[in-house]
């Protein structure tokens, strides 16, 4: 989420895209291919907001302000800088604008709450209000303009320029919410259907909540394994106490709130979209580590009023950000086509041209995918899919997977789920969230690393015969038991890569990849036992019975090769992205004490399936 991406001067972004430049000396003032202006924008309560103008030198006539909002700082010190993959966008020209949100940096307004609550009522101020009064200044004193302005911008950015749509200026034209979020109880940054993100609560919080004008927040690490490190730490509760002692309230937040309660409930933005009026671009990574979900939320939301077919909808095998650089891998498998550097120049830059310039022809698609698998663009007119059909691949006894559905008496299988060694969700030893690029792409790591421990059940089919075209949303059911009164359980959808992938022609050539059966996860997820009833009211399991428990594994469009495996693992812990499940159920499971966390044994039976949308 630490996006002011690297700058690099208009000098070195107007060649072809290529890999990000290397930060480059500024151009003197005189030079810079934008004048550079700062205002303390009025919002409607008083408050003034830090913002920067970047106008382009030498441009005749009116330009329509592209706009963005962030509590990551604005370019600051820089004229004339913006980041490499904007550069279609600066070809098209645009006045640029940037704003640092309340709170943040040369803002006013207190403490930064992260707060994405639509409010009501005469005086009532919000972000979307915030967007709107920043709108209105803009339009009115920001000469010459064309009067329209785009909104865009990924992740707190991509946010912002989303829930501008709750109440939209008029001279609101375009937006582009990439990887944004909606709810941040049910998915995307602080939790995973209620189970909390504790890496990413204790580290991006902390970095956005402790410190006004910077992004490092409070020390927490005295080891380089983190896995270690929470391991020891104790309860969220505990963290708190020990290390925030208050300073970070959003993480206090959510200990006192481990229920969807109101004060989630309020939170959850889109309910305020009514009628869809503004042209709205949403981009989405199949393997973005932080918001996953939230873009094609919104796109769902706004498709349910959208007569007009004024919302769109982009996804590709992205982690968080990835499409804003040449994007020609996924983690560290090739695929050798520059995904991002074509999403920017023939999606995004097109889309902002014909709704703020007037130019090119109007976009006309429901999703654009770049699909993972064929590794090529596909183009959706209607979604889902009509000729997509929702197929069981049923887990087995004897731990194989097919389309069979499973004979009568097979059984279950277990394992002995223990918080005193829980399963890691990357390789150890684990660096912290933001240390190293191995966070960037843990969702798309070699499963290997699990497969040997007995807290870990595989599942795998024989090498398919034909490719398995799966397009939509990916479900899961598993059947399962747990000699606790409360339990995680994790369901891991996977690629299985065939052991001669890869032909290496010399001891060190191809091999040295690591391909050659590479377990790649298509889909993961946590459910959290206490809230299989009801996400209101916490409720304790009963011990050792088979109960079904339902996986939303989001949306996904994906090809299993010829030759390739399926596989499924299931886990009851992925530490410490997700806080650890005592596995004795207590009225507050952020609050759990030393004597809570306990074994149990995990069952898994008949009847457990993923449920895949296959293209016929």
């Amino acid at each position: 989420m630490r996006h002011w991406l690297v700058s690099v001067a208009l000098a070195a972004i107007a060649a072809p895209l290529a890999a990000a430049a290397p930060p480059q000396a500024a151009p003197a003032a005189t030079d810079a291919p934008f004048t550079f202006e700062e205002a303390m924008i009025p919002m409607r309560d008083g408050v003034k907001l830090h913002t920067v103008i970047l106008r382009p030198r030498g441009a005749t006539g009116p330009l329509p302000i592209l706009f963005q909002r962030s509590p990551y700082g604005s370019p600051d010190a820089a004229p004339g800088r913006v980041p490499n993959s904007w550069a279609p966008l600066v070809r098209d020209g645009y006045i640029f604008v940037f704003q640092d949100m309340r709170g943040r940096f040369k803002s006013e307004g207190g403490t930064f709450t992260l707060s994405t609550e639509v409010k009501t009522g005469k005086g009532a101020v919000d972000e979307a209000t915030d967007a709107y009064d920043s709108i209105d200044w803009l339009v009115k004193n920001v000469k010459p303009n064309n009067g329209k302005v785009g909104m865009w911008g990924v992740s707190y950015p991509g946010f912002t320029a989303a829930i501008a749509l709750a109440k939209p200026h008029p001279a609101l034209k375009a937006t582009s919410p990439q990887a944004a979020w909606i709810d941040y109880w049910k998915n995307d940054d602080l939790h995973r259907w209620g189970a909390m993100r504790l890496t990413y609560a204790s580290d991006w919080v902390n970095g956005l909540q402790a410190d006004k004008t910077n992004n490092d927040g409070i020390s927490l690490y005295d080891r380089y394994d983190t896995y270690d490190w929470f391991l020891h730490a104790g309860s969220p509760d505990d963290i708190e106490k020990k290390y925030f002692n208050g300073r970070v309230p959003r993480f206090r937040e959510m200990i006192e709130h481990p229920d969807y309660d109101d004060h989630w409930k309020k939170q959850v933005w889109s309910n305020a979209l009514g009628k869809t009026t503004v042209p709205t671009l949403n981009v989405a990574g199949y393997w973005d580590q932080e918001d996953p979900w939230g873009s094609w939320k919104i796109w769902e939301k706004q498709r349910a009023n959208d007569p007009n077919k004024l919302a769109l909808m982009v996804a590709g095998p992205w982690a968080h950000g990835v499409w804003q650089s040449p994007a020609n891998s996924l983690g560290r498998i090739p695929f050798g086509v520059d995904s991002g550097t074509q999403f920017v120049e023939q999606i995004e830059a097109p889309f902002f041209a014909y709704w703020l310039h007037g130019t090119g022809t109007k976009p006309d698609f429901a999703l654009k995918s770049f699909q993972s698998g064929s590794w090529q663009w596909k183009t959706y007119q209607s979604y889902p899919l009509a000729n997509a059909q929702a197929t069981n691949l049923y887990l087995h006894g004897d731990g194989s997977l097919s389309f069979t559905a499973p004979a009568a008496g097979e059984g279950c299988r277990d394992y002995v789920s223990d918080p005193a060694r829980p399963v890691p969700f990357r390789p150890r030893p684990m660096s912290a969230t933001y240390a190293t690029p191995d966070w960037r792409w843990w969702e798309a790591e070699d499963q290997r690393f699990v497969d040997d421990r007995p807290d870990v059940l595989s599942y795998v089919t024989a090498p398919l015969e034909n490719d398995l075209t799966v397009t939509g949303e990916v479900t899961a059911k598993l059947m399962a038991a747990t000699s606790g009164t409360d339990s995680d359980f994790v369901v891991k959808l996977i690629d299985v890569f065939p052991e001669n992938y890869e032909k290496a022609p010399t001891a060190l050539g191809a091999y040295a990849k690591g391909l050659n059966g590479y377990e790649l996860p298509i889909a993961m997820e946590i459910r959290r036992g206490r809230y299989l009833k009801s996400f209101e009211q916490a409720t304790p399991l009963v011990p050792d019975q088979v109960t079904a428990w339902d996986f939303p594994l989001r949306d996904h469009d994906h090809v299993f090769k010829k030759g390739h495996r399926i596989m499924v693992q299931v886990q009851s812990s992925w530490f410490p992205v997700i806080d650890r499940n005592p596995q004795t159920f207590v009225p507050n499971i952020y609050k759990a004490k030393p004597e809570d966390y306990r074994k149990a044994t995990q069952r898994v039976c008949s009847g457990s399936a993923v449920t895949l949308p296959v293209v016929r």
